[in-house]
């Protein structure tokens, strides 16, 4: 009987994870851009046949709709961006993965032939699909920073004319604000791991991207406000669309 129960809970919380990460439509020149959140910094995106992970983590069963991955982005090194446990057990063969040197480094060996390395300003072209490393880093930069310049990769991209934007574990750092013509834009909020709200709306106020995805906001101390960042971004230009979505399950 607590077999079945445990089971039957499991099923629960998996069917209201899948409930909360209904994807959103963008439109592009080549068709509609599918975005679903996850959980935390990982996000799933669909756009002309192609299949692209953003740093899959959490465990394999929340991939379980996702379709097999084309493309992988990897931003850093830590446990919850370079998951070994979740890409063992998604079917990546046929997925190109694209990663900064610190966490192709790192990754199993059955996967390092599959790696397209890029630092910070690289470019590279996968499925029609332009991608920038941008940096992320925390303020002050010192070498005992939480993330340091250079390890890891903020990404740009650039999908059937729409510019999208991931920020990774960055601090309000001035390659961020320097951004332009943002269609989307996905950028964290965790003290004491990146920023607190008020950095990232200033950030965001900059910037101005059409449409803002909070997320990655799971801190030291629980959940950032998001509402809250909403609030001081609509207030600076009710223009840009805040989209809070359900980036972590409710606790029961």
């Amino acid at each position: 009987m607590k077999k079945i129960l445990t089971l039957f809970l499991s099923l629960i919380l998996m069917a209201t994870q899948a409930q909360n990460n209904a994807s959103d439509r963008i439109e592009t020149n080549k068709g509609p851009l599918h975005i679903q959140p996850i959980l935390h910094g990982s996000l799933a995106m669909k756009w002309n046949g192609k299949n692209i992970l953003v740093d899959p983590y959490g465990g394999p069963e929340l991939y379980k709709s996702v379709n097999k991955p084309d493309l992988i982005l990897l931003t850093d090194i830590h446990p919850d961006h370079l998951d070994k446990k979740t890409l063992a057990g998604i079917n990546t063969s046929q997925a190109v993965i694209v990663a900064p040197q610190a966490v192709a480094e790192q990754l199993p060996a059955e996967l390092k032939n599959q790696v397209v390395v890029l630092r910070n300003g690289d470019m590279s072209s996968q499925f029609d699909i332009t991608i920038k490393a941008i940096p992320m880093y925390n303020l002050p930069e010192a070498a005992d920073a939480m993330h340091t310049k250079g390890r890891g990769n903020g990404y740009l991209l650039s999908i059937g004319g729409k510019n999208i934007y991931i920020s990774g574990d960055t601090e309000d750092i001035p390659e961020m604000r320097a951004l332009e013509n943002i269609d989307v834009a996905f950028v964290s909020m965790n003290l004491p791991y990146t920023m607190d709200i008020e950095q990232a709306a200033s950030a965001v106020l900059e910037f101005q991207p059409k449409v803002i995805y909070p997320y990655h906001y799971r801190g030291k101390d629980g959940l950032s406000d998001v509402a809250a960042f909403k609030q001081k971004v609509n207030a600076g230009n009710d223009k840009i669309e805040v989209r809070l979505r359900k980036w972590y399950p409710e606790k029961k």
